[in-house]
């Protein structure tokens, strides 16, 4: 079992920067595809970026596609999500996800496909 922290949540201006960090731990987290979800109050968690254990990177929201990146460094454990020109509605919670993978997995970053949770961290975009 992998056990997920985030951190990199914060307070930031309209226009401005974040990276957010997912750090696995537990059995053999290089067997895992890992991916970044939000939610808005009010609204249902969306997927934003998932990366499969063979490297594939998937955006399934336009909203974010250009200003977001996901990365990992596997000799840190960990998934980065770097968050430029933030936006308002890119306010949330945060969550990365995880879920047990063959090296051919595919992934379309829907919430369901992932079984481990981290307990995300708050995004906040405001002036």
């Amino acid at each position: 079992q992998v056990q997920l922290v985030e951190s990199g949540g914060d307070l930031v201006q309209p226009g401005g920067s974040l990276r957010l960090s997912c750090a696995a731990s537990g059995v053999r987290p290089d067997y895992y595809g890992v991916g970044w979800f939000r939610q808005a109050p009010g609204k249902e968690r969306e997927g934003v970026a998932c990366i499969t254990r063979a490297g594939g990177i998937t955006y399934p929201a336009d909203s974010v596609k250009g200003r977001f990146t996901l990365s990992r460094d596997k000799s840190k454990k960990t998934v980065y999500l770097q968050m430029s020109d933030l936006k308002p509605e890119d306010t949330g919670v945060y969550y990365c996800a995880a879920r047990g993978e063959i090296l051919t997995a595919l992934t379309t970053c829907a919430s369901h496909e992932y079984n481990t949770w981290g307990q995300g961290t708050q995004v906040t975009v405001s002036s």
